[in-house]
């Protein structure tokens, strides 16, 4: 017993065995339980089953991330919401043609701009001129309906505000909106050739420029403005005239 207390000073757990057991079973207890007893310093290696549970929770996280992102992503208008909300009516202030005046003469200059032409006099061709004018926008365009199967649209003039696919909606110089349908409809519309000269004297009325005239069959312009932007026309024979 004289080595009981230098075990216990230095080993306390072996001394504390010692009291419960004999000092062999307390030496082998010591040695399998203490001495032999493995010390972890880091995380075993995953098994298989613990890799498919990273892997499952994985596709779960990535999959409430994709609802939450799609519940913050706010869903496009319905065309019922659209309507209710009036977003593509023209406001009671700005049905004057007073207002939409002044987009007809920047349209002008487009026009010019896009077909080349400057001066008191122009020679355009329906091989050159055509393509151009197929492609054009024609918001600010000042157009008359010559010919229609409804007669009471025949002579509605005014600009166009809204160039639909199906319809052109002008405001007309008597301050009204109208819708037009393009579909066997005939509008006419002209180009000066140069912006409106001042009057030289006072009380002399300006002299008007001279005009291109042009004739756009609707049912062959069917189409959206940024359509037709992107769209290359060739000539063909319109059988249905």
């Amino acid at each position: 017993m004289a080595s009981t207390p230098a075990l216990s000073a230095a080993n306390p757990s072996q001394a504390l065995l010692s009291r419960a057991h004999s000092p062999d079973a307390s030496a082998r207890i010591f040695a399998d339980k203490v001495q032999k007893k493995p010390l972890l310093l880091r995380p075993t290696e995953p098994s298989i089953n613990n890799s498919n549970s990273d892997a499952r929770h994985q596709r779960q996280a990535a999959r409430q991330l994709a609802r939450a992102r799609a519940k913050s992503k706010p869903r496009p208008l319905s065309a019922a919401q659209k309507r209710a909300l009036r977003l593509y009516e023209l406001p009671a202030a700005q049905r004057k043609y007073a207002v939409w005046e002044p987009l007809h003469g920047m349209w002008c200059a487009y026009m010019r701009e896009i077909l080349g032409i400057g001066g008191a006099a122009a020679y355009v061709t329906a091989a050159t001129a055509g393509p151009k004018l197929a492609s054009a926008d024609f918001h600010g365009a000042v157009v008359e309906v010559v010919r229609a199967r409804c007669v009471g649209r025949v002579g509605v003039r005014g600009v166009v505000v809204k160039d639909t696919k199906f319809t052109f909606e002008i405001v007309t110089p008597r301050d009204q909106v109208k819708t037009i349908p393009k579909e066997h409809t005939i509008f006419r519309f002209e180009i000066p050739l140069a912006a409106p000269a001042p009057a030289t004297a006072p009380d002399a009325p300006s002299e008007k420029p001279r005009s291109l005239v042009f004739e756009l069959h609707g049912s062959q312009f069917e189409n959206r403005a940024p359509d037709r932007a992107n769209k290359k026309f060739k000539q063909h024979n319109m059988t249905d005239l």
